[in-house]
């Protein structure tokens, strides 16, 4: 029963300091939506959507997807005739980049540092567009669409306005809740048991190899098949209860701004006909080659600065 209770407490616990992020947030940026803000946001992007082999309105699902969520990018690119290739760059840079207020809020309150969050998430978005539009000569074929975004009514006046920014920010914390609360509970009958050190041992060779200690592991899993939002609640009892330093909680964020949620956010993509196989290696390869880059130049600097300290 005791164990029950700590992960209910902790599951509470969790889902009131994420709410306080989520909340605000989503009432926020859906209000913005029916202001002039967005359509202000997107013609502004617009002149720079070519360097990424995109054209013009193509900045409208980038726009909705930043400022709201995977769905919302989806929908927007539902509503535009693309190529091929023009549809798997948006979902490539969708794929590192998509719900920042509220995953840069997550990321900030797990102590990872406001400037990493927005050069790693925009730096890699960016990036691969460039790359990929570099690297693929084909794709020019008019993409075929595997299923119709529903029609959302239209609020009509600032009172609907306002009302359906609370409806979604209020559904947005409970659906965190029936997530946050089973598995805070799940988790603590794993410690209890002593199941989550074995499983750190058992995964203690891959988390060496991107330079994250032992005991970051779970923060790793969590975000790899929840996601940052969601898997936040396991990253910040990890921050304060497992003694997950801020050097492996910023290098596992840095891991699973490539690739998290690996199996929703690639097959959320499957009606766009978007090829799902070279975007999870895409996303997967990424999160390897930079956290294993950054863990070297971080070990580095620290190694230098030691033997400054020595000199001395």
């Amino acid at each position: 029963m005791g164990t029950l209770k700590r992960g209910l407490l902790a599951g509470l616990k969790t889902t009131w300091t994420l709410s306080k992020v989520i909340f605000p947030i989503t009432l926020i940026v859906v209000i913005l939506q029916y202001t002039p803000i967005l359509p202000w946001i997107i013609d502004l992007i617009s002149p720079f959507m070519g360097l990424l082999g995109l054209r013009g309105e193509a900045a409208i699902p980038l726009v909705l997807g930043n400022a709201l969520n995977l769905y919302a990018g989806i929908a927007g690119i539902l509503s535009l005739d693309l190529t091929v290739k023009e549809v798997f760059i948006l979902a490539t840079m969708l794929s590192f980049s998509h719900n920042i207020f509220i995953e840069t809020g997550v990321a900030l309150r797990v102590g990872v540092k406001l400037w990493v969050v927005l050069v790693v998430r925009f730096g890699l978005a960016i990036l691969s567009a460039m790359v990929i539009n570099l690297v693929w000569q084909g794709g020019g074929e008019i993409a075929k669409y595997g299923a119709i975004a529903s029609a959302e009514k239209i609020p009509d006046g600032w009172g609907e306005i306002i009302l359906l920014g609370l409806q979604k920010a209020t559904f947005g914390v409970l659906q965190l809740a029936l997530i946050v609360i089973p598995l805070m509970i799940i988790i603590q009958v794993l410690k209890d048991r002593n199941y989550l050190q074995k499983f750190s041992e058992k995964i203690a060779p891959f988390t060496k190899v991107i330079g994250i200690q032992q005991n970051a592991s779970l923060t790793l899993v969590a975000g790899l098949t929840i996601g940052l939002a969601y898997g936040a609640g396991v990253m910040i009892q990890a921050v304060q209860e497992d003694g997950v330093s801020k050097k492996d909680a910023t290098l596992a964020f840095i891991f699973l701004v490539a690739c998290h949620a690996v199996v929703e956010d690639t097959l959320i993509f499957l009606p766009l006909g978007v090829p799902i196989l070279p975007l999870f290696l895409i996303r997967l390869a990424t999160a390897f080659i930079l956290t294993i880059i950054v863990a070297y130049i971080w070990r580095r600097v620290e190694q230098r600065k030691q033997e400054e300290v020595v000199t001395l």
